[in-house]
């Protein structure tokens, strides 16, 4: 197949997803009024609670086997290996440009953290659609394009909430106490108490204090005595700080659970007969659970073309860190990913299977997830230049796409 011919069959899907998400922005307009801010806002709850993990759910039970597990365990490892890569070269772009410190987790979770599921979602079975495709038959394609895409999605979640989200919190954290130490400043001197002084009475000096009752005002510094703790004790005063630091709820988010629905249903074989299979005795439910995820797709590239009209209003941010942003998603991560994913199929990690090694190459080629400006807004910190950052990452990402996904098949074919 030629060079030429894949252009063609990458470029299509990448135009489907440009066309919806022009509409998405239109429909977002002022004057048009469809897809405001609350209809996005409800919309996406609707997507994140009902169509993402029925998507998730229905595709991993109809392709999950023992077999395909062995094929699939490289995954949350290529996902990590791009957060880790991704970190890394946004800590250099922060060295070099020097920017506030309230945009510094921003920039790391946009280099880190790509968009692992909705793009994916829409892209592969796209892909699958097109006759130049090199993966085969069109229904087998997709059935199984989704389901890389779908666990893809859930590792994703895991790790943008557990890593990102506590980047940008401690980065937020910490614009917010250097306003409050600011003002602190200006402020009366506090107290010799709230210095931690144990032997000062709590009251004033300068009011009348009995003689008597002098001792009743003072700091009990002797019930403030470190004790000895057992490690049981630490063990559990350990995770009760780490749970405090880590949303949990986060991230068993229901796209998560439908990763673990579509686990069970997939490897318990007592489940897999009842619900899989047009001879099986409730497969009614599995496919009205994969005619509902099928609106997740339309769903999400729609939310997406509204949510980057906020982008058009511009903010102060410099050029170089979009210039940056830019260069280290769609150069340096792919560049590195083909080496990559060439070093794993040298040490036979990967399964050679062309369609799983075109996902895990896409991995390193999409731009920033999407709910990290989720998480600006959530904070208070760096949420209209977020806005700016995908705009310009999701305006040239089909471009990219397009350039990449062609070499990618060019590889794999």
């Amino acid at each position: 197949m030629g060079l030429l011919d894949l252009f063609v069959t990458a470029s299509n899907p990448v135009l489907e997803v440009l066309l919806i998400t022009a509409l998405g922005s239109f429909l977002a307009l002022d004057s048009v009024g469809i897809l405001g801010e609350d209809a996005r806002k409800h919309l996406n709850r609707v997507v994140f609670f009902v169509f993402n993990p029925a998507l998730v759910a229905s595709n991993l039970a109809k392709t999950l086997t023992y077999e395909s597990m062995v094929k699939l365990w490289y995954m949350p490892l290529n996902i990590l290996i791009t957060f880790v890569t991704g970190s890394a070269f946004g800590w250099i772009l922060i060295k070099i440009t020097r920017p506030p410190s309230h945009l510094r987790g921003l920039i790391l979770g946009c280099c880190a953290a790509g968009n692992l599921g909705n793009i994916l979602v829409v892209i592969i079975p796209a892909v699958c659609r097109e006759k130049g495709s090199p993966f085969g038959a069109p229904d087998v394609c997709s059935t199984y394009g989704l389901a890389y895409s779908s666990l893809s999605m859930a590792i994703g979640a895991i790790y943008l909430w557990s890593y990102v989200y506590n980047i940008v919190r401690i980065s937020s954290k910490k614009h917010s106490s250097g306003i409050d130490d600011s003002t602190s400043n200006s402020s009366e001197e506090p107290s010799k108490v709230l210095n931690g002084s144990c032997e000062e009475p709590l009251l004033l000096k300068d009011l009348p204090i009995s003689d008597n009752h002098a001792d009743q005002f003072a700091l009990p510094c002797t019930s403030l005595e470190a004790r000895p703790q057992d490690p049981i004790s630490k063990f559990k005063q350990y995770l009760k700080m780490l749970s405090g630091k880590i949303n949990l709820k986060t991230l068993f988010a229901p796209s998560t659970t439908g990763v673990i629905i579509g686990f069970l249903v997939g490897l318990i074989p007592q489940i897999r007969w009842l619900l899989i299979g047009e001879s099986a005795p409730l497969h009614v439910i599995e496919e009205s659970a994969y005619l509902v995820g099928e609106g997740a797709i339309p769903a999400l590239t729609l939310i997406l073309g509204g949510n980057l009209l906020r982008g058009l209003q511009g903010s102060d941010i410099h050029v170089s860190l979009i210039v940056g942003i830019i260069v280290i998603r769609y150069i340096a991560l792919p560049l590195l990913g083909i080496f990559i994913i060439k070093g794993a199929l040298h040490l036979g990690l990967v399964h050679p299977d062309p369609l799983y090694i075109f996902v895990l190459l896409l991995q390193f080629a999409v731009p920033p997830a999407m709910n990290i400006g989720t998480m600006t807004q959530l904070f208070g910190a760096g949420e209209r230049e977020c806005s700016v950052i995908l705009l310009w990452a999701y305006g040239l990402a089909s471009i990219s796409l397009t350039i990449w996904s062609t070499i990618f098949m060019w590889l794999v074919a």
